[in-house]
């Protein structure tokens, strides 16, 4: 199945996750089907790393300006064998934007292989179908199979459809200390209209509803603290790690 995804996932940047769309579908891979997309640069902390065993998957999502990407910044600092999941995308590449790094860009018809084929462990279709975006499975597998932790940050609807196809992953769910602080941080950015504006904090509020539905839940109340919970995780010092 798919549907409407209006925004892409949050890029290094501060792109957001969630938009203005109400009820999302997605595919979802069985198995790890082979694929042939590039791993990206964490590669090179694979050289580097001494794993043991399996590595553990921790899959984080959160409400629009809860501060996702700078958390995701904290831990690819903290973490040096961290493999960071890279979608893939239908659209153009942006000024800047290199392929493998900021995404896997690829053609609508390689996309649809990747579905076919079951490589793609969710996805979606993004402002009425005019380009797709989902999340390859072989790379996290390459890495979970070497020993090396996988974030992989998406919308809440993404992350439900990575448990169904990997029930070992970690769900968790970035919080706000609160909606007052949340409301602000959405308000603060001044870039919608009102009718945007309360699309988005319905969006937000429909969110905040939803954490229970995560295995963890981690309060972005302060950095330090969030990103140690969540290396903690990413790294099996912590209750709930798989």
């Amino acid at each position: 199945m798919q549907a409407e995804r209006p925004e892409e996932k949050a890029d290094q940047q501060a792109r957001p996750t969630c938009g203005d769309a109400g009820q999302l579908a997605y595919g979802r891979a069985d198995s790890g089907a082979p694929v042939n997309v590039d791993e990206g640069p964490d590669a090179e902390h694979h050289a580097r790393a001494e794993p043991s065993g399996m590595g553990r998957v921790v899959v984080l999502s959160g409400p629009s300006a809860v501060g996702k990407s700078t958390v995701v910044r904290c831990l690819r600092e903290r973490v040096p064998n961290l493999h960071f999941s890279v979608s893939a995308t239908t659209r153009a590449p942006r000024p800047g934007e290199v392929d493998g790094v900021d995404y896997h860009f690829v053609s609508p018809a390689r996309f649809q292989q990747l579905i076919d084929e079951g490589a793609l462990l969710e996805w979606a279709e993004i402002h009425g179908g005019l380009q797709r975006s989902g999340t390859p499975a072989a790379p996290v597998r390459a890495a979970t199979g070497s020993g090396f932790p996988v974030l992989i940050e998406v919308d809440l609807a993404g992350a439900r459809a990575i448990k169904k196809a990997m029930p070992e992953a970690v769900t968790v769910f970035l919080a706000p200390p609160s909606w007052a602080d949340l409301e602000a941080r959405l308000r603060g950015r001044g870039t919608e209209t009102p009718e945007a504006m309360a699309r988005r904090l319905e969006t937000a509020r429909e969110e905040l509803a939803a954490q229970d539905d995560f295995d963890q839940v981690v309060v972005n109340s302060q950095l330090e603290s969030a990103c140690a919970e969540l290396v903690s995780l990413l790294v099996g010092n912590a209750p709930g790690a798989a």
